[in-house]
Parts: structure tokens; sequence; C-alpha cells
């Protein structure tokens, strides 16, 4: 396994200069000596093609920018100094990108938790932090962070519900909670790689087209259901009050059949749709 080792290159502005110099001397020393002919000649032209050679030594780094470095094969470290730099020109040099990046999933049609087809896309910010990973342990760095996001957002997918009223975790309804395990699990696949996952966060999430109709309305009913649940719990806590407060006062003394018509009547009107419409006996003419 490969870690990222950080080097430093010599500014080429510097070399550039130097190695100016060294070819205009070279040149000069060939014509003068050149004509002698013998060792020295001989010698003076190879030091003008080493130098020459060491021409094809600059790269350039760009702002947020990595560049690995190879020697036959053998990782020799990475560049992150920006600017115009100097190496061995027999180094192979691979550039790679220290930007922030993102990733958007096509929509995903897979089963939540319950078994209901629902459609899933989410979105991945990344980031490479280790260029050597990055370069060395996976073969197409995109690709991998393509396939390895959708497969963690389809097993995000099939633990939990689609929506749920209860207390439980589900996707639609803990966005925030979500959110993180997603993220979670999309660096736990990308650690192999280099890459540092800043933000994931679902962008779509529907029923399935075929179901869509039929869930609506079992969702619109479990809604009904639970908001009646809440409903009748502060009805029969308000009931149970009234008759507390009227007992304890000593206002009026209900008998059980007075107390069950007041307790109905109470519940028709603390539950009902509509506000209340009171009859009031105003007494007989006769």
């Amino acid at each position: 396994m490969y870690t990222e080792k950080e080097i430093k290159a010599p500014n080429g502005i510097t070399t550039l200069v130097v190695l100016f110099i060294a070819q205009i001397a070279s040149i000069g020393l060939i014509f003068t000596i050149g004509r002698a002919g013998g060792l020295i000649a001989v010698a003076t032209i190879l030091i003008a093609i080493l130098i020459f050679i060491c021409w094809f030594g600059f790269f350039m780094v760009n702002p947020n920018e990595g560049r690995v470095l190879q020697l036959f094969g053998k990782y020799v470290g990475t560049v992150k100094e920006e600017g115009l730099r100097w190496a061995n020109p027999f180094y192979t040099k691979f550039a790679v990108s220290l930007r922030v990046r993102n990733f958007e999933s096509g929509q995903l049609k897979v089963n939540d938790k319950n078994g209901n087809p629902i459609e899933i896309a989410a979105v991945v910010v990344w980031q490479v932090v280790d260029t050597a990973e990055a370069i060395f342990e996976v073969d197409n760095l995109k690709a991998f962070v393509s396939v390895q996001s959708e497969a963690a957002v389809r097993n995000l997918a099939t633990r939990y519900m689609y929506d749920n009223h209860e207390e439980e975790i589900s996707l639609r309804s803990h966005p925030k909670e979500i959110s993180e395990e997603l993220r979670q699990e999309v660096q736990d696949r990308l650690n192999k790689a280099g890459v540092r996952v800043i933000e994931s966060r679902i962008s779509h999430l529907a029923y399935a087209p075929e179901i869509a109709s039929a869930m609506l309305r079992r969702q619109q009913a479990m809604a009904i259901i639970a908001a009646r649940k809440t409903i009748v719990e502060g009805a029969v806590g308000m009931v149970g009050m009234a008759l507390e407060q009227l007992s304890k006062g000593g206002i009026v003394e209900l008998d059980n059949e007075r107390k069950a018509a007041m307790v109905s009547n109470l519940l028709v009107v603390l539950c009902s749709d509509e506000a209340a419409r009171p009859v009031v006996n105003a007494g007989s003419l006769y």
C-alpha cells in the first residue's frame, strides 16, 4: 500500500537561468575546443547533450494540484508547491487535482426496508487528500468514486424505510441523520483511494411510479391515523382534567350517568373536525 510522500522540487525559474547560461557556455566551448579534437572536445559535446536533456525536467504545478513523480516505475514522491518546478528529466510526472469535486448519482431504483420500490439519488462532495493512493491504489479514480458512491446509496436505502410516523429513523423524516450516515458509508468505501468525503446528501427521493399513487394514499392514511391518535390522547387528558377540576372545586356533583354523558359530549367537541355548534336550551314557553 502506497502512502503520499511530499518532496520539494527546485524552483524552476532559478534552474531555467542556470541551464540557459550553462547551455550557452557549452555551445561556446564546442566551437572553441571542438576544432582541436581529442577527448576534451568529446567531453564538451557530452556535457552539452546532458544540459540539453535537463531541459526536459521542467514541469508546472497549478494551484490545488499535485504532481506524482516516478522513476522507472518506482514512486519517488509528490510535489505540491505551485509554480514552475524542475526535477530529474527521467521522472514520469502525473498531475492529480486536489480541488473539491462533486458527483451526482443517477436515479437508482431500490427497495427500502419494507420492500417498497423507491427512486433515490445522492450528491457526494469529495476531495483527494493522498495522491499516491489515488494514483496507485485504484485504476480509474473517477469511475471508482462513481461506482462506490452508488453502491453506498443502494446499501443505505435498503436499511431504512421511506417514511415512518414513529420515532424510528427513515429516509424522508430524518435527512440530517441519513446524510451523515451516507457520508460515513461512502467515506469507508473510498478510504483506500486517498479520498476525503466532505459532504453527502440525498438529492432525490420518491416512490417508484408504479406504486406512487397507492403509497401516497397509504401515506395520507398513516398521517391521518397519527394525527387522530394525538388528538384523542389530548382530548382524553383534557376531559380527565375537566372532571377532576369540577370534582375538586365542588362546583357540581355528577353521577356516573351524567359523567358518561359529559365525557361523550366533550370528546365529540374536542375530536371534531369542525367547530362545535351547541344547542342551548332556553327553557319552555309553556
